[in-house]
Parts: C-alpha cells; structure tokens; sequence
C-alpha cells in the first residue's frame, strides 16, 4: 500500500499526520462545540430567565469543570467499535485521519445549517466507516471472505446507536410532553400567583433531579466516582464471595464474575495482613441507593427551597435554570470532550508504540489499542479552554441554538421550515383526535384545563421571552432525569437528541404549537430527525471514502483532503459570518415591534420600498442581460435571488398583524397606509417574478432566442428603468419626499415607450416574425414591464399623499 511516498523518514511523515490530526481536533472541537451548546443553552436563552451575560458565565464554567473532571477516556475505541488487533499501525492511522476529516466537514454542515446533531453519533459511525473500508480491502487483498469482515468490526455498537435514537424521539418527546401539560396543570401561566409552597415544592423536586444528574451523569467515569465510599466486607475472596452472593441473592461462582456483572459499583484493595476488603464505590452508593439518595435530595433541596423564596426573596424558577444549566454543560464537556479529541489521542499513542518498536508500519499490530485509552489531564484543561472561547464567540452556535429556540416558542411568528406532506398529515391527524378527545370530556374538566392553559393576565411585550420559566425548568429537569436514568441503565441515549426532544415535547404539551404553526413547527421536528440520521449514514459512507482514497493514494492524497477541508471550513465561516451579519441588519431593519408611530411608519416603508426597488432593478437588468446572452445558469441565479426576495416580502405580510397590534391609538389609520404599500410592492415582486422566470423557461426549453432588434428595445427600456429606479432608491434613502412628484411625472413617456415596442411586434407578427414562442415572451416582458411601472408610479402616489396628510 503506498500509504508513505515521500523522500522522508517514516517517523518523521508519521509525526507530520499526528500533527495533522491535533490540527484537526482543535477545529472539531470548534465545530462540535457549536452544534452542541443548543444542548445546554436553550433553556436558559429561550426563557431570558437570566442574562446572556451570566448565562455565558454559567455555562462556561460548567463547561471547564466538566474539562478538568473529565475521564479522557476514548469512549469509541474502549466499546470496540472495530477491532484494534485485526489492523496494523499503517491501517489504523488511515482510520484515523479519515475519521477526523470526516468529523469536522459533517459537524460544520450541520452547524450551517443551523440543526443539532449527534457529535457521539457521527464519531461512532465514522469510526465504523472507515474501519469497514479498510477491513474490505485487507480482506480482498488476502483473498479471503467478506464474511470474515465480522472478525473486523462489531456492529451490535451500531445497532444500539440507532435503537438510542429511536428511544430518545419517542420517550424523551412522550415523557417531556406529560410532565410539561402536569407542570402547567398545577401551576398555569400565571405561576407568579401560586402559593408559595408550590414553587417551594417544584424547587425541591427540580433542584433534587438535577442535582442527581450531576453526581450521575457528570461523574460518569470520572476518578472520583471509582473512589470507595465505605468498605462493605473483608477478609479472603471466598468470604467476600459468600458476602456478594448473600447481598445480592445471587449466585457468582468467582470474583471476577461479580466485578464483571457489577462493573464500576464495587473496588478490591489488598490489606497490609494480606487479606482484601471490599469497598463500595461513588458510583455504586448511588447507584444502589437511588430512592434513599433520591429522598434526602428531595427533603433538603425542599428547605433550601423554602429558604429561597420565604427568607431570602429569591426567584427559584431562575436558580432551577441556572444550576440546571451548568448541570448540562458540565456534563457535556466530561462526556463529550472524547468524542473531538479521544481519536488524535489514540493516534498519538499509537505513533509512540510503533516507534519504540523498531517494526516497519504495516507490520505493527495494534493490539494494544483495546484497552482504555487515557488522556493527559493538561491536555483536557486546553480543550476546556478551545470549547469556553467557542461558546462565547461562535456565530454558528447561535444559529443552532435559535434552531431549537423558534422550533418550541410560545408565540407565533416568521417559521424557519416549510411544511410538508407528512408534517400535514401528522397535524391533521393531531386535530381529528384532539376534536374526538374534546367530545368525551366533562365540561368542568374542559374549563378547568381551559383557565390553567389561559394567558389572560400574563404580560406581553416586545421583549417577551419564547417561552417561560416553568417550561424553561421542566426542560432542564426532565432531560437530566432521563439521561441519569439512561446513564445508569447503560442505556445508549445521546444528549442532544434526549434535550432536543424533551423542548419540542414540553412546546407541544404548552400549546406552542397552535393551528397558526404547527405545521412549520411539526416540520422542523422532522427535519432535524431526519438529519440525525442522515448523520449515520453520511458519516459512515463519507469516512469509507475519505479511508479508501487514502489508501490508495497514500500522503499526497491525505494532504489534498487536509487541504480542502481546511479550505472548506474557512469558506463555511466567511460565507456564513456573512449571511449572520446580513440577517441581523435585516432584523435589525424589519424589526416589527418597534413601528408604533406615524414618523416611524413612514421610516419603515421608505426602508421597504428602497429594499425592494434596488433588488427590482438589479434583478431586472440581469435578466435582460441574460436572456439577450441565453445564459442559463446566470438566469438560474436570478430567479434564486428572486425567491430570497419573495420570501422576505412574504415575512414583512406575515408580520401585519402584529404590526396592526404595535401601533399607539393615534397611528391605527396608518395600518391602512402599511397594507397598500406592500400590496403595490408584492406586484412589483410578481411582475419582476414573471419576467424571471419565463426567461429562465424559454432558454431551458431551447427555445429560439430574441432577436437583435428586440433585445436592442429592451435594454433600452432596462436604461431607462434603471435611471427611474436609481432616482427612487436616493429619494427614499436620503429621505429626499420632495423628488417624488418629478419621479411620478416620468411615468407616461415610459408607458408610452413601452406601448410603442408593443406596436412594433405586433407589425413585426405581420410581416417578417415567425416564432411563436419568441413572440410569447417578449409580449409577457412588455406587459409585465408596464405592470411593474405602473405599480411602482402607484406606490410612489400613495406614499406622497399619506406624508402629505400626515404633515397636515
């Protein structure tokens, strides 16, 4: 295999792909920790229960905690993915490498757009790729049998990732919806009105769950959770023995069979008399304790509780969010961390094995691998320190945590996805049994659950969170319940699907979801569901590629992927700074809530109007330029750029009704004004759309092209459209009113040179035109040139006198 071609040593070109590969885990952690922080942050964010500023706080600290107690055990070599002694150390750097290049390209896709994922998920499924590729052509090149290949690879690991992510979809949805419609049952939405002794209750309970995650989850293989509590028997192992089978009313016929079966809950240590005592580790004090343990946690985050609320006035909806919070970070940073940095760890030992042995590479056989593989702790401090800067200042981040933000919100508004077919269906079904549910119930129980799920009374402004502390707390709450249990029932449940599933089933549960929104809502569901397991299947299919190419190509071949994924990534972040930048300026401009007077009525339109006249123009003057050329996929381009802008007007409609409810009682007239404006600009739109897209078709269908003499008159009409438009954005930007009535008086001689070119065809049909699709579009460009003209002088009428009335 020409894996290494270059005139250098072994070692040295070895050294060089360790070095690539910390490169590479620096980036992934980057990237990992941008699609991860939705786990921990969106609670917290969603409910501004705390400020952006503390929440950072919070989580960072969870976060650098969760680094410095972290096992550094490589969790996907230590489950035995593959099998470490069927390769040879060549074989496995190629794994490696390929995993890593993997890694960073999917996580940074997802992170663009905008969906969490499973960072444990992809790393598993990368690994199996890889290895599988590699196991393939070891097999082939010994001639031997693909049925062989299960010697290579354990794929039972794959089987339970898939089985996680089914249980996570469906019991952490049905779990966080239940506990959520409870929750609000008992405490409604006015749950500032509620007796104290209710939130003294709830604190107790939330507070206790999250506090056993903590020790659960967040000590999961940690030292400190392999530290002996108290010893529970000493003496021989046959007396020990005789005491574990009495305990436990089992039968284990050796030691050994009990630490296998009761892995991690007990430890063995050798006394100076030379007999051996028998010690109950952290790890099995909780875990054999759970409704003892579970109870005084109850009782004493109870009186804390009440000590909160009665003695020190404190609002314990926003303590519950906080701890729970850092409970989430921290958890995440001690189980995840290996996921971005447990593979180059791997390789880094490995090269020292293989160094030291003097073997050539392909013939080093990596048993050793099998064991754990552990990480220097300076090394998990640094990676701490990457994943804190991360969260501070990754954009994408953001977009991923507005993600699951917009996707559970209680209030209606502009929807990230579009509905489908099966989004329809799930809805529709949804309503059919809720109307046959409502039939049977008593009304006293309809009115009851009518006033709990009431907002009447609760204040709305433009500033309100998603969604509010209570659901924020039984986010927090149900998710760490679910993976404590999850984690002690060695059940494997991914975090991000757990937390994501647990928000969408409390947003259901809460009527987030009403007749406005659940289709877009339901639909995203789906999107990000479907994307986990696209996460699989790319992940395995991508890394078996990367490993093959390797493979066969050798060094060179890795450079040129380091290369382009270096590239890629660096392209990603400039083209989605980009788009971040230019979606909060235009949030920023379109902002609905803060319209409420008649001066900034007049600010907002003129902001529209000067929007939607330069895009007009220059989409325009593209598609006269293209079509006179037949560049296709320059037309392509176009009528993407227009449906950006049909999307944008289609959110500024969607906004009127909350636009109408901003204004103050002397700007309601002005509604009517705001309605009109974006009438006239959606004609704008539709004819420039028009004229796009039936371009776009006649050169698709290979049609005959316009002749010279009609792309002449059109971009003659284009020149003088382009003056017109021009004139209109400087008046509306520099705010010069004034120029409207010499604009307005333009538009004859324009709709009389269009009509003139109207004439024209019409004499050419007669005498020397000869194509009747030709004849069809340079029409339908006439026509709706006019309309767009007329819309345009229209729009610029309306606008005049409603300033004039308003100075009046």
């Amino acid at each position: 295999m020409p894996f290494v071609e270059l005139d250098l040593p072994m070692e040295d070109i070895y050294l060089l792909v360790i070095i690539a590969l910390f490169a590479l885990a620096i980036t992934d952690l980057v990237v990992g920790v941008s699609n991860d922080a939705v786990n921990f942050l969106n609670s917290a964010i969603g409910s501004k229960a705390i400020s952006i500023r503390n929440i950072m706080i919070i989580a960072s600290v969870g976060v650098a905690v969760g680094a410095v107690f972290s096992s550094g055990m490589m969790e996907v070599a230590r489950k035995g993915i593959f099998t470490p002694d069927q390769f040879q150390y060549n074989e496995i750097m190629i794994i490696f490498m390929a995993v890593m290049l993997t890694d960073v390209l999917l996580l940074d896709v997802f992170n663009s757009l905008g969906l969490p994922t499973s960072t444990t998920v992809s790393i598993v499924f990368e690994l199996l790729g890889s290895a599988v590729c590699i196991a393939i052509l070891k097999i082939y090149a010994d001639d031997g049998q693909l049925s062989s290949l299960v010697n290579y690879i354990n794929t039972e690991k794959a089987t339970e990732i898939i089985l996680g992510i089914l249980l996570s979809v469906v019991i952490a949805f049905s779990i966080g919806a239940i506990v959520q419609y409870v929750s609000r049952m008992l405490l409604s939405f006015n749950f500032r009105r509620k007796l104290k002794w209710v939130g003294v209750l709830f604190g107790g309970v939330s507070l206790a769950a999250i506090t056993y995650f903590i020790l659960i989850k967040g000590l999961k293989g940690t030292e400190l959770s392999s530290q002996a509590v108290y010893t529970v028997a000493s003496g021989d192992k046959s007396t020990i023995l005789a005491w574990v089978n009495e305990y436990f009313g089992a039968s284990f016929a050796t030691i050994d069979e009990f630490f296998k079966a009761k892995k991690g809950l007990f430890s063995l240590d050798a006394l100076d008399d030379g007999s051996q005592k028998l010690s109950m580790t952290l790890k099995g004090f909780l875990g054999l304790n759970v409704l003892a343990v579970s109870l005084t946690n109850i009782i004493l985050w109870s009186m804390l509780s009440a000590l909160f609320i009665y003695v020190m006035r404190l609002d314990i909806y926003k303590i519950v969010i906080g701890v729970g919070t850092f409970a989430l970070a921290m958890a995440f940073a001690g189980n995840d961390l290996v996921n971005f940095i447990g593979v180059p760890i791997a390789a880094y030992q490995s090269f020292e094995l293989w160094s030291q042995s003097g073997i050539a590479p392909e013939a080093f056989g990596m048993g050793a691998l099998s064991g754990a593989v552990r990480t220097p702790q300076l090394l998990l401090v640094f990676a701490g320190g990457i994943m804190v800067l991360t969260l501070w200042f990754s954009k994408k981040a953001r977009t991923v945590v507005e993600t699951g933000i917009n996707l559970s919100r209680q209030d209606e508004g502009q929807e990230k996805f579009k509905p489908n077919y099966l989004s329809r269906a799930i809805v529709r079904s949804g309503i059919n049994f809720n109307a046959a549910l409502v039939n049977v119930l008593p009304q006293k129980t309809k009115d009851l659950i009518s006033n709990n799920f009431s907002r009447e009374g609760v204040a709305e402004d433009k500033d309100a969170p998603a969604f509010d502390m209570v659901r924020a707390s039984v986010n927090l709450v149900v998710a760490s319940i679910l993976i404590s249990i999850g984690t002690s029932l060695k059940l494997p449940l991914s975090t991000t699907y757990v937390t994501f599933m647990v928000a969408m089933g409390t947003s259901l549960a809460d009527r987030a979801w009403g007749r406005e929104s659940a289709v877009y809502r339901v639909a995203g569901v789906i999107n990000v569901i479907g994307g986990w397991f696209v996460t699989a299947a790319v992940a395995f299919t991508a890394a078996a590629i990367f490993a093959g190419l390797i493979y066969f190509f050798g060094f060179p071949m890795m450079l040129v992927l380091l290369i382009v994924a270096f590239g890629l990534i660096v392209r990603s972040a400039v083209l989605h700074s980009r788009s971040f930048d230019k979606e909060l300026e235009k949030n920023k401009r379109f902002k609905k809530e803060d319209i409420i007077t008649i001066k900034e009525i007049l600010s907002q339109s003129s902001d529209n109007i000067s929007k939607v006249i330069a895009n007009v123009n220059d989409i325009y003057t593209q598609v006269i330029n293209n079509l006179g050329l037949q560049e296709l996929s320059k037309l392509k381009k176009n009528r993407k750029r227009l449906e950006e802008l049909e999307e944008e007007l289609e959110s500024l409609k969607g906004d009127v009704f909350y636009f109408i409810r901003s204004l103050d009682d002397s700007s309601v007239e002005a509604s009517k004004f705001y309605i009109l404006i974006l009438d006239y600009l959606q004609d704008m739109v539709q004819s420039i759309s028009y004229i796009a897209k039936n371009s776009y078709g006649h050169v698709n269908n290979q049609h005959k092209s316009l002749k010279f003499n009609q792309i002449r008159d059109l971009k003659n009409v284009d020149a003088r459209m382009q003056t017109l438009f021009d004139k209109i954005q400087q008046t509306f930007d520099g705010e010069a009113f004034e120029n409207i009535d010499s604009i307005i008086e333009e538009k004859k001689a324009l709709l009389d040179q269009v009509s003139e070119l109207i004439q024209k065809q019409i004499d050419r049909i007669r005498s020397t035109e000869t194509s009747p699709k030709n004849t069809k579009l340079y029409f339908g460009l006439l026509l709706e040139t006019k309309d767009l003209i007329t819309a345009t002088m229209n729009l610029l009428q309306l606008f005049k006198e409603f300033k004039d009335d308003a100075a009046a």
